[in-house]
């Protein structure tokens, strides 16, 4: 028997979020899509879920993921040529933040930003960086605007919510993966990510969509739940920040 008293859903699927800021959809650059034909199913399934526009960020981690401009650009290129370019807004890096991080930020060495100069980064999950809380005044101070990845991933801040709201108050925006609300990640993680949802602290939404299993993660979940309602508190700002740019 149906439930009539069952509240009903705003929205069936991701057509509130419009845009994603953050995904590992360019072809073999990192642990994301390994091939074109990979991307391409990605941004199809994607754009059925109703996102409009995808801003692509692949790692730059020295060692691992040693992504540069051209690297990049040219995966990039294969996605404009393709019938799927009208959903193309751009590209950009996740940096690691790191020894090697800092020295590009030191030696002036230019950043692959989002629109306005907003720059992705991101730390291992299991060790805060030392790094970090420099990394946000010196990339501020050289003209960027941080976005940090995922706080919620980030198990040294499980408990400790103010941690995180110090860096969002050293001026760094915090962007929130979308399967961490549903518990992909883990419990810690999904109680993370609702924690900062229902306190306003969440800036940004991504879908952080490395390869198909996130994909049907998304389209498994979003049929159960709709994610709009634990976002209501935030001033979600992925169309104010990147809406107006021409692809």
């Amino acid at each position: 028997m149906l439930n009539i008293f069952r509240a009903k859903r705003k929205f069936q699927n991701l057509e509130w979020m419009q845009i994603d800021m953050h995904s590992h959809i360019l072809p073999s650059l990192d642990d994301g899509a390994a091939t074109l034909e990979d991307s391409l199913q990605l941004i199809q399934r994607l754009s059925g879920l109703g996102i409009q526009k995808f801003f692509f960020t692949p790692h730059i981690f020295e060692g691992m993921y040693p992504n540069t401009a051209q690297s990049i650009a040219n995966a990039y290129e294969k996605i404009v040529l393709s019938k799927y370019a009208e959903l193309a807004g751009g590209y950009a890096a996740e940096y690691m933040v790191d020894t090697y991080f800092a020295g590009l930020i030191q030696n002036g060495e230019g950043l692959i930003t989002l629109p306005n100069n907003y720059v992705l980064i991101e730390m291992s999950y299991i060790q805060e960086s030392t790094l970090i809380e420099k990394a946000i005044f010196d990339l501020q101070v050289n003209g960027y605007k941080p976005i940090l990845a995922h706080p919620e991933r980030y198990v040294f801040y499980h408990g400790n919510v103010n941690a995180i709201k110090r860096l969002r108050e050293l001026g760094c925006l915090l962007q929130l993966n979308l399967l961490s609300l549903y518990g992909y990640y883990g419990s810690n993680e999904k109680k993370a990510a609702r924690q900062l949802s229902e306190k306003g602290l969440v800036d940004l939404v991504g879908s952080d969509v490395h390869h198909m299993r996130h994909i049907k993660a998304l389209e498994h979940w979003i049929g159960k739940e709709d994610l709009w309602p634990y976002l209501k508190q935030c001033k979600l700002q992925n169309q104010a920040l990147f809406d107006t740019v021409d692809v």
